[in-house]
């Protein structure tokens, strides 16, 4: 049976797909490899196991893909075009789209299909060149009110709800506070969130009992939001329901983190805003500084899990960012205090 190197060398050939010209490009992430060709993306799951995934088996794969097909299809729905066979037969590989299966072939992996979505519309990229402005904005939040308003609810009670933040701050200390990295203010950093985690129980729960934990995006960045007419976004979390479970507001908290991070601040009030408008929820204050603590500690918890790779790309990178993300981590629950103390939460 064909191993993953000789899946790689057919799946990076332009003959594969038809084409005439060059490969144009292979991006590889954590958990797959993207086959950018023409108008078309081909998305492959590495077989790998992580704690909260497991890719391991041909039959999780499969299974994956049309989750990833399935869920996008709420916000991307012309974007995901469906799943693919990476077939084997008599010695060489082909591509089977579904319609045309079953086929002669033994299907030795399986493929998202995708159209190739223009680079220079994702928001990451806009907001770098300057280019997005507050109509672009409103029209990324009818697109998530929309899509808030029709999420199932998720059923997580309160005490579960407040035990996820919790859990991750075990995490942020195992990682964040390795004597290895040395990073400075991560203790402080952790110590704050915990206690303002304390201080916003009530708020968190109160979120869950009041059924305002949905089925959601759960990794609500720039770079999967792209600015279409109508916007898209692009790849949910597929592989992990709980990670989906989400208080739309804390999926706000975190674009607008990562707006503010790429420097355009004003992003996030405004989607705040809107989307507190569409779903006739206004929330508190400090809650939105606690989220955003707890997404800013997350992200930096995240940059520096780069340097636990056997081979880490850019090593140099993750250090700096990390310490960015825990400034403004310390900024939110400076913000969460002093409205706490107020009596405005």
């Amino acid at each position: 049976m064909p191993d993953i190197e000789a899946k790689l060398k057919f799946l990076q050939a332009p003959e594969t797909y038809g084409e005439s010209g060059p490969f144009l490009e292979c991006i590889e992430t954590h958990m797959s490899w993207v086959f950018l060709v023409d108008k078309w993306a081909f998305k492959l799951k590495k077989p790998v196991c992580f704690p909260f995934l497991d890719f391991t088996t041909l039959k999780a794969r499969e299974f994956y893909c049309r989750e990833e097909v399935r869920l996008n299809a709420r916000m991307a729905p012309a974007i995901y075009l469906g799943v693919v066979a990476l077939q084997w037969h008599d010695g060489a590989f082909a591509l089977v789209p579904e319609a045309q299966l079953p086929a002669p072939g033994e299907t030795v992996d399986w493929l998202v299909l995708m159209r190739r979505l223009p680079l220079h519309r994702m928001l990451l990229q806009l907001i770098a060149s300057h280019n997005v402005a507050p109509k672009d904005i409103d029209a990324l939040v009818d697109l998530l009110g929309t899509f808030y308003r029709a999420a199932p609810v998720a059923g997580v009670s309160a005490n579960d709800y407040l035990a996820r933040f919790q859990h991750e701050q075990v995490s942020n200390r195992e990682l964040l506070l390795r004597p290895q990295f040395q990073l400075r203010d991560a203790a402080l950093a952790i110590d704050r969130l915990g206690v303002a985690l304390s201080q916003g129980a009530d708020l968190l729960r109160a979120r869950a009992s009041g059924s305002r934990v949905l089925d959601g995006h759960g990794d609500l960045r720039p770079d999967h939001v792209f600015l279409l007419q109508p916007p898209v976004v692009i790849d949910c979390l597929e592989f992990n329901p709980q990670l989906r479970q989400v208080d739309p507001f804390d999926e706000i908290a975190y674009l607008s983190l990562e707006c503010e991070m790429a420097g355009a601040p004003w992003i996030g009030p405004h989607l705040m805003a809107g989307v507190a408008a569409a779903l006739g929820d206004p929330p508190q204050p400090a809650l939105m500084h606690l989220y955003t603590a707890h997404r800013a500690l997350l992200r930096a918890r995240l940059a520096m899990a780069h340097l636990l790779d056997p081979q880490p790309r850019s090593p140099e990178k993750w250090p700096p960012l990390a310490e960015r993300y825990m400034t403004r981590a310390l900024a939110a629950t400076d913000a969460f205090t002093s409205t706490m103390r107020h009596g405005t939460p």
